[in-house]
């Protein structure tokens, strides 16, 4: 029953990833909490969205957009999606980086440019062993500082590691200011990486990961569950804070229909939204120590473009099996890479065999640090797969839908987004992304148990850490944890992973509960 004076008045602001994690967990207290969940959209999940799709053109009816997929890593995530009966599915991961002889090269078969590097793509696992053991003085440096200070060539740095770094944690065009700690990250934390680092060929060769069912239809029945709970979820409205004291927090609603705004009083505030916007609705209530940790995240505006044009996708990425692109097979794991890249692809359950790449990148010729990125979301997303069925080969490329993003709207002049048809994109949509630069692991990570948990207020989202979606729901569930809602262990791994954000963005030590006594 709301209105409850025994129960604690909890706001959450933002329904994403955190918002929604955090309101989830209050509720298995229903007799402790009382949930409202603020967001200015008109949906929740954030920017874990979907787009509606014909069907009978593209051979599925939704494509997911601005969340695509992850690692088995993402425990939490994938406990709430089956908790719906969302299921996440397995596919063998291709990834093609660069375009042409000289600067492609792929995790599927050998390429030329990998042997070329394959003294630094051996060298970097050293590297990797001297940020892990030196952390607190290498793993703040920039990426750019640390391939230079190891002394690794301008080429490796563009056309792999830059590309890799980017593609998969989220940095975009900002990963030479990167901290190397990511990189590290990427490829040696039990909690963190993504797959295991090879010493031959940098990425491994088809590595499993995971793609997520319909994330729009997941998060608006996660939000129809939550308001069964007790959850008021109030879409569409913008909010401001007034005051935090000893009286508790008093917030200012102003919904978007052009409603008088109105204020409401809460005993505690979980902020779930960018650092910049939580600033912003923080306001002169700021502290010094809020200033001053959420002033260091700095935020990009990239925008990812859904559209069917081949001829375009084709032109910037390789999107399709050349013999010319491979190198001599000098082993025979290399010649069994190859003989699968040339066989006539087909559709298998978990990907695909033969070359049918999911991931792309590709550097800009007037910035070689500088990358467009890529999806072939009818290779990658399973729905697109189930249609065709296994054992079927794929349909032509003028069929497939893409996705291309482009990075840092103040680089515009060099995107080529004005080649794409105008008649074949099937959306736009622009996204408000945190780099992870380096200063933000000297300043915001470290500076965030400074600032959870004073003046009834804590913050929860993926650029409290690092850009996951994993992060953002553990980063929820933590705040909820300590408001007084306890976590409930599922997985030794997820467990782990948990107690070390808690003790890291809270300055919290976790403790184990121990076995209930039957």
């Amino acid at each position: 029953m709301r209105g409850d004076p025994t129960k604690k008045k909890v706001a959450i602001i933002g329904a994403g990833a955190a918002g929604m994690s955090c309101a989830a967990t209050l509720t298995q207290h229903p007799s402790d909490f009382e949930v409202t969940m603020i967001d200015i959209e008109s949906h929740t999940g954030g920017q874990a969205t979907s787009v509606s799709l014909d069907e009978t053109k593209y051979g599925a009816s939704w494509l997911n957009d601005g969340v695509q997929g992850g690692s088995a890593i993402f425990r939490h995530t994938f406990r709430f999606l089956r908790r719906y009966g969302y299921e996440p599915r397995p596919v063998k991961l291709q990834v093609s980086f660069g375009k042409g002889r000289g600067s492609f090269w792929t995790n599927v078969f050998p390429s030329p440019l990998v042997d070329q590097h394959s003294g630094e793509i051996k060298r970097l696992g050293y590297v990797l062993k001297c940020i892990k053991y030196l952390m607190p003085v290498l793993g703040i440096l920039p990426v750019k500082l640390i391939l230079r200070l190891f002394c690794f060539s301008n080429d490796f740095k563009n056309k792999m590691v830059l590309p890799l770094l980017a593609l998969f944690l989220g940095t975009g065009n900002q990963t030479p200011n990167v901290s190397s700690v990511l990189l590290e990250r990427l490829f040696d934390d039990p909690q963190m990486r993504l797959w295991e680092y090879d010493p031959d060929t940098l990425l491994p060769n088809l590595p499993t990961m995971f793609t997520f069912p319909n994330l729009g239809n997941f998060y608006r029945d996660w939000a129809a569950d939550l308001r069964t709970k007790g959850v008021l979820i109030r879409l569409n409205c913008s909010v401001e804070v007034c005051e935090r004291g000893k009286k508790g927090v008093v917030l200012q609603l102003q919904p978007q229909q052009g409603s008088e705004p109105w204020t409401e009083t809460f005993d505690e505030l979980v902020i779930c939204c960018p650092g910049d916007e939580a600033k912003k609705i923080l306001g002169r209530n700021a502290t010094w120590r809020e200033r001053y940790v959420l002033g260091g995240v700095k935020f990009f505006n990239d925008i990812t473009i859904t559209h069917s044009d081949s001829n375009y996708f084709q032109k910037i990425f390789e999107a399709q099996y050349d013999p010319s692109l491979g190198a001599q097979p000098s082993t025979k794991e290399r010649q069994k890479q190859l003989t699968f890249a040339e066989q006539q692809p087909r559709c298998e359950k978990d990907g695909w065999l033969g070359f049918q790449p999911m991931y792309f990148t590709h550097s800009l010729e007037s910035d070689p640090d500088k990358i467009e990125m890529g999806f072939d979301c009818s290779n990658y997303q399973h729905q697109f797969r189930d249609r065709l069925g296994a054992g079927n080969q794929p349909c032509p490329l003028d069929g497939h839908v893409f996705q291309t993003i482009f990075l840092n709207d103040q680089q515009q002049d060099m995107w080529t987004w004005n080649d794409i048809d105008p008649s074949k994109i099937i959306a736009q949509k622009w996204w408000h992304q945190f780099g992870h630069r380096w200063q933000h692991y000297l300043r915001v990570v470290p500076g965030m148990m400074f600032i959870n948990g004073q003046n009834r207020t804590r913050y929860a989202g993926s650029w409290t850490m690092v850009n996951m979606h994993e992060i953002a729901c553990i980063s929820g569930i933590a705040a909820a944890y300590q408001l007084g809602a306890e976590y409930e262990p599922f997985d030794d791994f997820a467990e782990g992973f948990f107690a070390k954000y808690l003790l890291v963005c809270h300055g919290t030590k976790y403790r184990k509960q121990r076995p209930k006594k039957t």
